[in-house]
């Protein structure tokens, strides 16, 4: 990382903290990071107070992340970096080596990442990755005491990372601090690695998509965890892509587009009265009840998907009585699903909510046929489905496809689009021409060209993956597609455009979908009903208007509740 600072910037790192409470927290003037030639920051300014939320949002590859790495010296060795400010706690930046970022990384300022996998270390277990935070820096932030390795000493490091997981919403923490990220759901993961970032209580928290992993309840949770921050006196940096989180904790928004805040200014101007076109486009991308039935793009009404149900054709899916038990740690069954019956009409779709660990993934997995039922049946088409051997399943499984939320771990590295496509394409026997023009058909049905094919899913932007993603489930001309948190990772204007694109081929095609995600809002916008889970049982279904105008039960309506708002009490869902 190369830094370039004026001489009188330069000269600010002897300058004291005078304790002024006008003097903001962190501040940005005039930053610009090239890499390789190419200006991704374009003379960013900004800043945070103690006890203030800065939000910074805008679509993947607007430089969102890497204006807020730079406080931290995280920008990468590539990096060159020109501004006439970048300070903290009234301490300039700008010439900082590696050993003044270690001290300042963790106890001044505390960083969270949105993939908490890969942050977290996989050989170690929670609670030694929270120990190694606590003890990482001495002096009054308490490293030193939690470094001493007597048995008191211990004890009370053990009962700090005890306090730690409690305070993010992690159930169990005695339990969850002896397991490894692997053994966890992508939920507790990302409080652990949020407690790990809260345990030397820094004075500035960037949170970077903390909490795109996250079911409403959970999300609701941690929001609290960062606003008690704020009230602390913390400051906060958060980057995202929900509008409505950012409602919730945000004090100031920078809307960020090609490497250049467009617009910037308080939370309510912002999000109520957009001045900048681009700020407009991000919020009438947002899915919500008034955008059901509509593009969110283009605000055209849908038409109705043809539908062979009025004929009395039997529903797409039919699932009655659905359980599933694992062996738990004590060699103890631990139920997953108990008992769950739906019905999938042919070209309409069914959302899955629930929080996580619900069984939702579980009751996916046993639709799809990748895992057998304890008891209970899935019938595809009015045939039987679960009931069938392996051998079997596999000659009808093209009537049954799966969108993941992380389509390039779904994807084997070593194979171009082309090939993936291909591969899916193995049940409809084509050959030569045929083939080659199907997968021209396919990619143009997702929006893309030919261009595409000799392309790795590692080069794609996260939308274009999904978009291969989608191509693959379609190839084989299913029936059911069974769509796992298809968006959650991606930036709203994305966002819409994939489920704009769900839409459309639902109606050309007539497939039915089968939903699961945590946020009310795009389960809205794209169900006709909708299947609430808790503790593996289903607690609500109905027709998705219905449960999301007058929900029946409590935990439907603790779930509504849980979801931030745009504005003056406008749900999102």
């Amino acid at each position: 990382m190369t830094v370039v600072a004026t001489p009188l910037e330069a000269r600010t790192d002897d300058v004291a903290d005078t304790g002024d409470s006008t003097t903001p927290l962190a501040e940005i003037r005039d930053l610009h990071v090239t890499f390789g030639g190419r200006e991704v920051v374009k003379g960013v300014s900004f800043s945070v107070n103690a006890g203030g939320c800065l939000a910074i949002v805008g679509e993947s590859g607007s430089g969102k992340s890497v204006t807020a790495r730079t406080l931290i010296g995280l920008t990468g060795e590539g990096a060159r970096i020109s501004a006439e400010t970048v300070a903290f706690d009234g301490r300039s930046l700008l010439g900082y080596k590696d050993r003044d970022w270690r001290r300042l990384r963790g106890r001044g300022i505390g960083f969270v990442l949105q993939d908490a996998l890969v942050s977290l270390d996989q050989l170690r277990t929670v609670g030694s990755e929270i120990g190694e935070a606590l003890t990482a820096h001495s002096g009054s932030h308490g490293g030193g005491l939690f470094r001493n390795r007597s048995p008191r000493r211990r004890a009370e490091r053990e009962e700090k990372i005890i306090e730690l997981l409690t305070l993010v919403g992690v159930p169990e923490p005695g339990v969850r601090a002896a397991q490894r990220p692997h053994e966890l759901s992508g939920g507790l993961r990302q409080r652990a690695l949020i407690a790990s970032a809260l345990a030397q209580d820094p004075k500035l928290l960037i949170a970077d998509e903390p909490t795109t992993a996250l079911d409403a309840t959970v999300q609701a949770q941690i929001l609290d965890v960062l606003g008690e921050a704020k009230d602390r006196g913390n400051g906060v940096i958060l980057i995202s892509h929900d509008l409505a989180v950012v409602a919730r904790l945000a004090d100031r928004v920078a809307v960020m587009r090609q490497g250049e805040i467009v617009e910037y200014g308080s939370t309510d101007d912002v999000l109520r009265n957009p001045t900048h076109d681009y700020t407009k486009s991000l919020l009438s991308s947002v899915p919500s009840r008034t955008s059901k039935g509509t593009l969110l793009t283009s605000g055209e009404t849908l038409p109705e998907p043809p539908t062979a149900s009025a004929a009395g054709a039997p529903p797409a899916l039919r699932v009655r009585d659905l359980r599933k038990s694992f062996e738990g740690r004590n060699k103890t069954e631990r139920p997953a699903v108990q008992g769950v019956s739906f019905d999938v009409l042919p070209g309409k779709t069914l959302g899955i909510v629930g929080e996580s660990g619900s069984g939702k993934t579980t009751t996916a997995r046993m639709v799809l046929g990748l895992t057998d039922p304890d008891s209970g049946t899935v019938e595809l088409n009015g045939r039987p489905w679960s009931a069938l051997s392996d051998v079997e399943r596999r000659a009808n499984r093209h009537q049954i496809s799966v969108i993941y939320q992380d389509p390039l771990s779904s994807f084997d590295p070593r194979w171009n689009v082309e090939r993936i496509l291909r591969d899916s394409l193995r049940s409809r026997n084509l050959r030569g021409t045929a083939l080659d023009d199907r997968i021209s058909e396919l990619l143009d049905s997702v929006g893309l060209s030919d261009a595409f094919r000799r392309r790795h899913p590692l080069h794609l932007s996260g939308g274009q993956r999904q978009r291969v993603a989608i191509a693959r489930a379609l190839a084989p001309e299913p029936s059911v597609i069974v769509c796992d948190e298809p968006v959650s990772a991606l930036d709203v204007s994305i966002q819409a455009r994939i489920l704009d694109l769900l839409a459309m081929l639902q109606v050309e095609t007539g497939v039915s979908l089968v939903f699961i995600s945590h946020d009310l809002g795009v389960i809205h916008h794209v169900a006709d009903d909708i299947l609430v889970m808790r503790g593996g049982e289903v607690v609500e279904y109905g027709e998705a208007d219905r449960v999301f105008g007058d929900p029946e039960h409590p935990y439907t309506r603790e779930l509504l509740a849980a979801v931030p708002t745009i504005g003056a009490g406008e749900l999102i869902v």
